[in-house]
């Protein structure tokens, strides 16, 4: 970093610069210190985000701290630009968040050259999707390379683990007595076969043998992925969008996708290419959670070996005691039912506790969950046993 007009040779210097970093300039900030070189730069793009007026990309000395990228598309792409050079990725990410929701950038991400200049990331995805309608067709190219990088890169990241995860999950839900002997599963063989050890051999006689078959030689589960694509549940359609298409690449689960506001669309032909799901979707509009479940619970043809995963922040426009009693009667025919209210890295969300409260009462608990648990919630519900809950 560069120096300062204070002695940058000293811990106190330093701790200054810093300080100055943080206060952004003026008056007020006590420090003392003027910017110059990368740090006045750094300090520039910083102002036009978090300041209180002013144009990105100017270059000053010293003075408070002033905001604003201007209403033209160099400006932000010179901004753009600037904060890449100056910030990790995970830093550029969340100030190109920030200047979206703080300073009404949506509309110039409908031009080419402004998208070719942003940093991709699963929030800027979901900026891209509420925005599918109204883009131009000289736009949608380059949205759609910008989303399937975002999408690469989540499918690198997650894919891998979830297929082991949920193989060996649908492995083990299929035990056999008669197993090959790779096949034994010599924890439980062990464990059923104790009354037979024998301490003068120290060992235990195996009459019976545990084993798990192969479930991959067949179909033998269903996932049904129902999706809320409100407008607040943009990072998880985007994340439940990869997952559907990893686990529709698994013979041994028959995968359907369903996305619903008040309409419900049916994108389970689409799952090879979650990039042509993604632009399937429209974020935003209304939700009838009732309508969803009803069009899913009557594509369930075996209800024992179902998963019905609910991703939604419970917040229902239709009926809500016809929901219930529709999940109650799903439960009760063996359908393993899963409710998220967020599929996403974000935090805690916003979601209707009522709900959400009725649900657990039914057996159903909703509960958010990371991409990265993701694949250990849907090994215990293929298998049927507790759910990993945070």
């Amino acid at each position: 970093m560069s120096g300062t007009g204070t002695d940058m040779g000293t811990a106190g210097g330093e701790r200054l610069r810093r300080w100055r970093m943080v206060l952004g300039g003026g008056e007020a900030d006590g420090t003392g210190c003027a910017l110059i070189g990368r740090d006045a730069a750094m300090d520039a793009a910083l102002g036009a985000l978090y300041g209180g007026g002013g144009e990105a990309g100017s270059r000053r000395t010293s003075g408070a701290r002033s905001a604003g990228l201007g209403g033209s598309a160099p400006n932000v792409a010179r901004w753009l630009g600037d904060i890449r050079t100056y910030f990790p990725s995970s830093v550029v990410q969340v100030m190109q968040r920030d200047a979206i929701e703080r300073l009404g950038l949506a509309a110039l991400l409908l031009e080419p050259e402004m998208l070719e200049a942003v940093e991709p990331d699963v929030h800027l995805v979901g900026t891209l999707l509420s925005l599918n309608k109204a883009m131009p067709e000289t736009t949608k190219e380059t949205a759609r390379a910008v989303v399937r990088k975002v999408v690469e890169q989540l499918e690198k990241r997650l894919a891998n683990r979830t297929r082991a995860t949920l193989t060996g999950a649908l492995d083990r839900s299929a035990r056999i007595s008669r197993p090959r002997h790779h096949d034994i599963d010599w924890n439980r063989t062990i464990q059923a076969n104790l009354k037979n050890y024998l301490p003068e051999y120290r060992t235990v006689v195996p009459e019976r043998l545990i084993g798990y078959g192969r479930a991959a030689r067949s179909v033998k589960k269903e996932v049904i992925l129902c999706i809320d694509q409100s407008g607040s549940m943009a990072a998880s359609v985007v994340y439940a969008s990869v997952f559907g298409a990893v686990l529709a690449s698994m013979r041994s689960i028959a995968t359907r996708l369903v996305v619903f506001d008040t309409a419900i669309v049916d994108l389970t032909d689409q799952l090879d290419d979650p990039v042509d799901v993604l632009f399937g979707t429209q974020l935003g509009g209304g939700t009838d959670i009732n309508r969803a479940l009803a069009y899913c619970q009557s594509k369930i043809t075996r209800p024992a070996d179902t998963v019905v995963v609910l991703i939604s922040d419970l917040y229902e426009g239709g009926i809500r005691n016809e929901m219930l009693k529709r999940v109650a009667a799903m439960k009760g025919a063996g359908v393993e039912f899963v409710t998220l209210l967020a599929l996403s890295d974000e935090g805690a969300p916003a979601y209707d506790r009522e709900h959400a409260a009725a649900l657990a009462a039914l057996g159903a608990p909703a509960f958010a969950c990371t991409p990265d648990l993701f694949p250990e919630v849907m090994a215990a519900a293929l298998e049927k046993r507790p759910l990993p809950i945070p």
